[in-house]
């Protein structure tokens, strides 16, 4: 018998029951199609984590140091302990990251994440919960903020501790809507602030705005909240081949400026937007460990299904089975038969899953700030789980099928 003659009578039978296959197939639809949605999600997650939030906190070719690295959350008691007893980070300590990187982009001092919020207010108008910075001037190359108005902050501006505050591009369309914003006096955290600047906008990352924010020169910026605990020291190199070297000559000098011995662990963090891709990464793993056991319980009732179905089919074609034998037909060409019948349903629900599933992930990605990204091998995966699902449960009943008694089924009504 002919692979092609068995094909065309394995799509005739799902033809002739198209809702006894539709039923059929549900479980494995199901199944495959959550596979596709949730692996497109995260993955599209973790790339856009990469791709925009990584470099949106740390930046594009650059390092931090820390005191508390950014996977804190993975740590035990013991360790989170070690680290608050961690000295903060300083201007002194900024300046033995400069005097070790002559040939660094742009090195920084920030109030790090995460920043306090607080209430901004122009003319009755108030805006909640703002986050809000204290950075020297580099760190504005460091993060490559572009002004639309105005000016940044500038040394000057960190000297003199001035009372002035560059504004993230949704706060000031908010604030001050067809005012210009460039000096206006606004009140922060109880002070009165001149806005001088107005960054151009970044956009926004699983639905939370990178253009919230307000910067004041660090030493102001002490005056109105005090030191911080998150204090960090931003570094940018002139490209990403000097990252690496640039990091392990800032280790050395910290080490050196914290008076560490050889044997003692540092008391710092040197962190790159890869650490924070990384602990990203470490919590969608937790998500991918429950996937498989979802889908495997999934596929094992839709193989079930399937069994059962072919099965109540040998019994309704058992006169057929027997015509068919006795016409010359071989108990393997039986068994090929109801196999492929079982191959073509289950493959076909694979097909259907990962359609369901990609129009699934499109329409989460379009109505949420949820990204998804279609990989090839979560669709690779699916169509084979759909075709090993027909295998495996399509084996018995076809082998049923084949076993009968040619006189026997022929009697058959």
């Amino acid at each position: 018998m002919r692979f092609s003659d068995v094909l065309a009578i394995a799509f005739g039978q799902i033809r002739a029951n198209k809702l006894r296959s539709f039923f059929t197939l549900l479980g494995v639809i199901v199944s495959v199609a959550f596979l596709v949605a949730v692996v497109a999600i995260i993955q599209g997650m973790n790339a856009y984590v990469k791709e925009n939030l990584a470099d949106a906190m740390v930046g594009t070719n650059a390092f931090q140091v820390r005191r508390t690295p950014i996977q804190i959350g993975l740590f035990n008691d013991e360790m989170w302990k070690r680290v608050a007893r961690r000295p903060r980070i300083t201007m002194a300590d900024a300046a033995t990251v400069r005097a070790a990187l002559p040939d660094a982009e742009a090195i920084a001092l920030t109030s790090g994440y995460p920043p306090p919020l607080s209430d901004i207010i122009w003319r009755g108008r108030t805006i909640s919960d703002v986050m809000t910075f204290g950075i020297t001037p580099p760190y504005q190359r460091v993060q490559d903020y572009k002004f639309e108005r105005g000016v940044p902050i500038t040394d000057i501006d960190m000297d003199q501790r001035r009372a002035v505050v560059v504004l993230g591009h949704d706060i000031a369309s908010k604030l001050f809507e067809s005012v210009d914003p460039i000096g206006q006096e606004v009140r922060l955290g109880g002070e009165r602030l001149t806005v001088i600047g107005v960054a151009a906008p970044k956009g926004q990352v699983l639905g939370q705005s990178f253009d919230a924010f307000a910067m004041l020169p660090y030493s102001r910026y002490e005056m109105v909240y005090g030191r911080r605990n998150t204090t960090s020291v931003s570094v940018k190199m002139a490209n990403a081949a000097d990252v690496a070297s640039g990091m392990q000559r800032a280790e050395e000098a910290m080490r050196l400026a914290h008076h560490l011995r050889p044997s003692q662990e540092n008391n710092f963090s040197v962190e790159t937007a890869d650490a924070l891709v990384a602990f990203w990464k470490s919590l969608t793993s937790v998500l991918f460990s429950v996937i498989p056991a979802v889908v495997g319980i999934g596929v094992v009732v839709g193989g079930i299904v399937i069994m059962n179905i072919m099965l109540m089919a040998v019994t309704e074609r058992t006169h057929e089975i027997g015509i068919r034998k006795a016409v010359g037909a071989r108990a393997r060409d039986i068994e090929r038969q109801f196999l492929a019948e079982a191959i073509v349903l289950s493959v076909l629900g694979g097909v259907l899953g990962v359609l369901a599933g990609w129009a699934f992930a499109e329409v989460v990605a379009a109505v949420s700030p949820l990204p998804a990204r279609i990989t090839a091998w979560s669709v690779a995966l699916a169509l084979l789980l759909g075709a090993s699902v027909g295998v495996i449960f399509g084996v018995y009943p076809a082998r049923r099928a084949a076993r009968l008694d040619p006189v026997t089924a022929m009697r058959a009504e």
